[in-house]
């Protein structure tokens, strides 16, 4: 058994996983022992600026202090942090990369698109045991959503710059955005979809759709009105496309003041749900989908398979 820690430096948030794990990739035992979720905004402005802005990166760090403590507590003996779509656009990511190296002990490593995809494939349909194969995995991010197309291995893979933080920054100005606004960001998503359709056409044919990352937990919790956060009310639920169409329904006709009343959003999501529900009910339309299996085992967890 080794006691593993895997930090995920995203776009929106910065996530911790620790666990104990006896074997690797899909058929490894995972003991989760700690599990925690900051948002950071670490990719604000980045898509405009093409930088780290210095206030989001004293944000990251000050919760990497806190992780790097728990790591400690947690006598962790290998860890891996890796960075997402906003360090691969930022020209200044060493900035922040070198001043993780001292408080994780490890230097954040730079996912490509695909690695990033494959990753998330393996957290999420490791324990599925290839029940409601093939699979379509979805990880939304804040700058990028990956797709993976596959059964007990990815068949294809597509990282698209979609995402809830991208989306809003691009096209969501109005409070609460305007019908034309709505409009042009759904066909925004509704072209890229083109693409991984060209890139992965195996998607069209999978069998399960299964969505990973905040906002499909979000929209979960809102749809279920959980007034805190509950894994074990949303891993495994099942997302329809009615709920998803009107949860986001909800969520873009209402202004921000309104719309943090919603139980099952957490204010740092306030303002970028809408962008990330867009995505959502985009690609449920796009394929006809009837539900999305909402999975909270995601790159995290594939990070930890793979040490």
């Amino acid at each position: 058994m080794t006691r593993i820690a895997a930090v995920d430096l995203g776009t929106n948030s910065t996530r911790l996983l620790v666990a104990d794990v006896v074997g690797s990739g899909a058929v490894a035992r995972v003991t989760t022992l700690d599990r925690r979720m900051v948002i950071t905004r670490m990719g604000q402005r980045v898509d405009a600026d093409r930088r780290l802005h210095p206030d989001a990166i004293d944000r990251v760090l000050a919760v990497l202090d806190e992780f790097g403590a728990a790591m400690q507590t947690h006598d962790v003996q290998r860890a891996r942090a890796c960075a997402t779509s906003a360090a691969r656009d930022a020209a200044n990511r060493d900035e922040l990369f070198d001043a993780a190296h001292g408080r994780l002990g490890v230097r954040p490593e730079l996912l490509s698109g695909e690695e990033e995809a494959a990753l998330s494939f393996l957290g999420a349909t490791a324990e599925l045991g290839g029940a409601g194969a093939p699979y379509l995995v979805v990880d939304i991010g804040g700058g990028s959503t990956e797709f993976v197309a596959g059964s007990d291995a990815p068949e294809g893979l597509l990282s698209v710059d979609i995402g809830c933080v991208r989306i809003t920054e691009q096209f969501l100005h109005s409070d609460p955005p305007s019908a034309e606004e709505l409009s042009v960001a759904i066909g925004h998503v509704r072209d890229h979809l083109g693409d991984v359709d060209r890139e992965i056409p195996t998607a069209a044919r999978a069998k399960t759709l299964v969505g990973l990352a905040g906002t499909v937990s979000t929209m979960a919790a809102i749809e279920q009105g959980l007034a805190a956060y509950d894994r074990d009310r949303i891993h495994g639920f099942r997302l329809t496309r009615h709920a998803a169409e009107e949860v986001f329904r909800t969520l873009a006709i209402e202004p921000a003041a309104q719309r943090r009343c919603n139980p099952g959003l957490e204010p740092g999501r306030v303002d970028v749900i809408v962008g990330g529900a867009i995505v959502v009910v985009a690609l449920l339309r796009h394929y006809g989908f009837d539900e999305m299996l909402v999975s909270e085992s995601d790159i995290l967890d594939g990070i930890v398979r793979t040490l």
